[in-house]
């Protein structure tokens, strides 16, 4: 790329910081000013009349400034070179906050809150998705001969309990047996793959007496923790950040938390993002949902040894401090992963 070239896009990346900093149109002479761009102000202003006319910036009124374009902000973000680590001090403090969570729930809320509090949008996480989760451990608990407790632990920190209810009573060492055959049958494999196999395993051992039907009422119970559910559960925080940007959005903002509501446009967006330790940017049409107009969107997955467990992100509009956002994302994205993998190590 030739030196005009490069000096143009110092004079976008200086019109995107200022813009992000003020909500203001920024004008040639406020660039000069606050930037040392090494250049004249007639320079600067050929510059910003060739990046017009290539549609990264725009005047949204006659004799104001310019602001950048989803196309500016495309050009931006795509030549972010490195994004600012976070400091030690930081890096602590999330891990702390995180780590104190008592479990996944409480994990996966103090993510959002505090991935809200940061980057000041709207924050969203995925609950771990089930068809890539692996079932860790089962435990059997008898609360009484005829009445147990199946606890399913997978290796995303998610933990089902369910009861079972027996046709006949069962005595320590036939809970033993059925700890065992059920373990074996569950333990280590995918849950698609795991549900298949006890429900094999009830069919084998259907009409064989007791510990028969001890195994086909667990294997029917099991089944229920085990299928992959239709629907996804989001946790989000943040959406009152919105109303601080309310001009950002052109009036659409109603359809933004409508959508938000709704779940589905969001859950699309995070389904598309499935390379774990990548951060995607989706500015402006590039979500491909028209409800949310005026917004980007920085997603990427967290998990652990490289199995994603779900997609997270922000949302908030165009005017968004990219840098520190996609720090941000991936950062705490890191940290969950951590320690989730942690607790099912």
């Amino acid at each position: 790329m030739g030196s005009a070239d490069d000096r143009r896009f110092e004079v976008l990346r200086a019109i995107v910081a200022d813009f992000v900093a003020t909500k203001e149109p920024i004008g040639s002479k406020a660039l000069v000013d606050r930037h040392n761009l090494g250049v004249s102000s007639a320079t600067v202003r050929n510059d910003m009349a060739v990046l017009e006319a290539e549609g990264y910036i725009t005047q949204p009124h006659t004799s104001s400034g310019r602001v950048p374009t989803e196309k500016g902000y495309r050009e931006f973000v795509d030549r972010i070179d490195d994004v600012k680590p976070l400091s030690g001090s930081e890096r602590r403090a999330i891990m702390q906050f995180l780590e104190s969570g008592v479990d996944l729930d409480d994990v996966l809320r103090r993510a959002v809150k505090l991935l809200a509090q940061l980057t000041r949008q709207v924050a969203i996480v995925q609950y771990p998705t089930l068809s890539t989760s692996t079932v860790r451990h089962l435990e059997i608990v008898a609360i009484t001969p005829a009445r147990l407790l199946m606890v399913v632990i997978t290796d995303s920190g998610r933990v089902d309990q369910r009861m079972v209810e027996l046709g006949d009573t069962i005595d320590d060492h036939q809970l033993s047996q059925l700890r065992e055959l059920l373990g074996q049958a569950l333990e280590g494999k995918r849950l698609a793959a795991a549900s298949a196999a006890v429900a094999d395993l009830a069919a084998q051992l259907d009409g064989s007496g007791g510990l028969g039907d001890a195994v086909g009422r667990s294997a029917t119970v099991l089944l229920e923790s085990l299928v992959e559910h239709n629907e996804e559960r989001l946790l989000m925080g943040g959406t009152a950040n919105l109303t601080r940007n309310t001009a950002d959005f052109g009036g659409s903002l109603r359809s933004i938390l409508e959508a938000l509501e709704e779940q589905v446009v969001v859950l699309r967006l995070l389904a598309a993002q499935q390379e774990a330790g990548k951060v995607t940017v989706r500015i402006g049409h590039e979500t491909e949902a028209e409800q949310m107009a005026g917004t980007s969107v920085v997603t990427t997955t967290y998990g652990s040894s490289g199995t994603v467990f779900g997609g997270m992100g922000v949302l908030g509009p165009t005017r968004m401090d990219y840098p520190g956002t996609i720090a941000n994302v991936a950062a705490v994205a890191m940290y969950i992963g951590d320690v989730l993998g942690h607790r099912a190590g």
